[in-house]
């Protein structure tokens, strides 16, 4: 229960941090806002033709007599749709985070710079963290899908279907969410897709706190785009948990962070 806490401490810590660090703030919805557009407009087609999808998958229920036909369909067209946001909230992030990977990168930096003590660094180039980026967002494409197929099919059973089911996703949806975000910050220390897992499964609960509240928040239209430099800096945050960092001492460097525009430029 204390790490379902911490990881909730997290998530609000992150969105104080940027609030009081403006640019950031202000740069960090650009990357965001660019991917939401499309998000958006995908999602309103795909619920436009929500009623068509369920038809066309569930030919052998046109012959029920009502209302059992309308409760059926009723029922998986939320399902569909449950699942249409489940996709786009991870995989949001993973596109959100891949456009905006250099300012990213350099807000965690600066994030473990107000921290204190060193700033780890994972001696690649750019180049070399697009593509691993890209990678890790492809594979985590994959296992999206495979899940959200599995949560398609057990919709369909009974009751559980449509109760137990939808919960276990979201809950699903949360622990993606916080891999992603922890992504930045456990890259810039060498730590890739396999063994960042197995870290955030040895802490479930810190990561459900961190994502569920989170994924809860993404559910309101713009209200990732507002949130997402703040929930890189929380993630940062967590990162240092995560490792042990913040048992360490630290030299405390003030709240001073560099300046987005300048980060780019090596300043």
């Amino acid at each position: 229960m204390r790490d379902l806490v911490s990881g909730f401490g997290y998530l609000m810590k992150g969105q104080r941090w940027a609030a009081r660090h403006g640019r950031w703030w202000g740069f960090g919805m650009i990357p965001a806002l660019i991917t939401l557009v499309g998000y958006a407009a995908a999602l309103v087609a795909l619920f436009f033709w929500t009623d068509d999808v369920i038809a066309w998958a569930t030919p052998f229920a046109d012959d029920w007599s009502t209302p059992w036909l309308g409760v059926f369909r009723g029922a998986l067209s939320i399902l569909f749709a449950a699942t249409c946001l489940f996709l786009a909230i991870i995989t949001f992030t993973a596109v959100t985070l891949l456009v905006g990977q250099p300012f990213y990168e350099s807000l965690s930096e600066a994030v473990d710079r107000t921290e204190g003590g060193a700033v780890p660094e994972s001696g690649m180039s750019t180049w070399a963290e697009l593509w691993i980026g890209l990678r890790e967002a492809i594979a985590l494409l994959i296992r999206v899908t495979l899940w959200s197929v599995l949560f398609f099919a057990l919709g369909f059973i009974p009751g559980i279907g449509q109760t137990v089911i939808p919960v276990l996703a979201f809950c699903v949806t949360a622990f993606f969410l916080t891999e992603e975000l922890t992504s930045i910050a456990l890259l810039r220390r060498g730590v890739l897709l396999k063994e960042r897992r197995r870290m955030l499964r040895s802490r479930r609960l810190l990561s459900l706190g961190f994502g569920v509240p989170l994924s809860v928040l993404f559910l309101i239209p713009l209200v990732a785009v507002f949130l997402m430099p703040g929930a890189v800096a929380g993630a940062t945050l967590l990162v240092r948990d995560l490792t042990g960092e913040d048992d360490e001492p630290a030299t405390p460097r003030g709240e001073t962070a560099a300046d987005p525009a300048g980060a780019f430029n090596g300043s």
